[in-house]
């Protein structure tokens, strides 16, 4: 690590706000511990967990950095005890509990994964928590079977994006709530079956149509409010209702009978919480079933702009508006 500088440029926001309070310091770069590699970032993710710490909103986890990022890209440069897996000059993409708007970061090995062949660095950035959040909430807690219908609200978002192509991929039918006209063209182009603009369609009612009253087997959660009860209404006979954000609010009057009547079942989960063996499992288990997929071509990086680094209020102020479809990155 002879030509690693002492310190670096990271984001942090010292005191809640708007993106304005985003404040950009220099801190000594990480040196990696035991089981940890050092990463040169070349670009780190933009997630709605960075906006809401931001704005001090989020409960950070034990021990967590205060810098900003979730995940990120780039290459080994340094490499600490007790690890075998990854030398230095590796391209790596990886799953942070904090410290990805940085130059560097020290990440545990067993949280990386390779790039895929055919990605960019800079797109692999863009991968880490929406294919282990989907696979994770989608496929195992929701239990997603091939030849299941599911509805994934949010469709042109990161997660909603990465949810259509690979239930899709995997043998599921796929439907879609998007913002606009454009948003929803681009759900179909990415494979949704069907994509409703909630902002002119009442999804309940199409899905109803779409599904000839059958209904939907899983739906992926990140609305809430009354999206809840609304999404209640369409889900099938034993089907799974899979929660990772509550964007419109959690508090609502709600007739828990219906999980009775149709035989259904509730989940929400959080991903950076968890204990660093369960983020390995994870990480093996979407490397083992989805890194394949990315590889030959049949799921991509859905990246909508990219920004400097320096330039992460701009990022935070674009996420914000709603205009983008897929991925915001910081490069550096």
């Amino acid at each position: 690590m002879s030509d690693v500088p002492s310190t670096m440029t990271a984001i942090v926001a010292p005191t809640p706000g708007g993106p304005e309070a985003l404040t950009r310091v220099e801190r000594p770069v990480p040196r990696p511990g035991h089981g940890e590699v050092l990463i040169k970032v070349a670009a780190a993710g933009l997630n709605g967990a960075d906006l809401s710490q931001r704005r001090g909103r989020y409960e950070m986890p034990p021990g967590a950095s205060d810098i900003l990022g979730l995940e990120a890209a780039g290459t080994v440069v340094g490499v600490g005890e007790d690890v075998a897996q990854w030398k230095t000059g590796d391209q790596v993409c990886a799953l942070l509990v904090g410290g990805g708007y940085a130059d560097y970061v020290a990440a545990p090995a067993v949280q990386c994964l390779p790039v895929p062949r055919g990605v960019s660095l800079v797109e692999a950035a863009a991968l880490p928590e929406v294919t282990i959040t989907v696979w994770l909430n989608v496929f195992e807690l929701a239990g997603l079977r091939p030849g299941e219908k599911l509805l994934v609200h949010g469709g042109a978002s990161g997660i909603g994006s990465m949810a259509i192509q690979l239930a899709r991929a995997l043998g599921s039918k796929v439907y879609a709530t998007a913002g606009s006209r454009e948003k929803c063209a681009r759900c179909e182009a990415l494979g949704a079956a069907r994509a409703i603009d909630y902002k002119r369609e009442d999804f309940a009612a199409v899905i109803q149509q779409e599904t000839a009253g059958a209904g939907v087997d899983v739906i992926l959660e990140m609305v809430g409010g009354d999206y809840l009860q609304r999404g209640m209404g369409v889900l099938a006979f034993g089907g799974r209702l899979a929660i990772i954000a509550l964007k419109n609010g959690s508090k609502l009057e709600f007739d828990f009978s219906v999980f009775q009547r149709k035989d259904a079942k509730m989940m929400g989960s959080r991903l950076r919480p968890r204990p660093i063996p369960e983020k390995a499992r994870l990480v093996a288990a979407v490397r083992k079933a989805v890194w394949p997929l990315i590889e030959e071509g049949r799921v991509k990086p859905v990246v909508d702009r990219t920004f400097r680094l320096a330039d992460a209020a701009q990022a935070h102020a674009y996420m914000e508006s709603g205009a983008h479809i897929g991925k915001i990155l910081l490069t550096t």
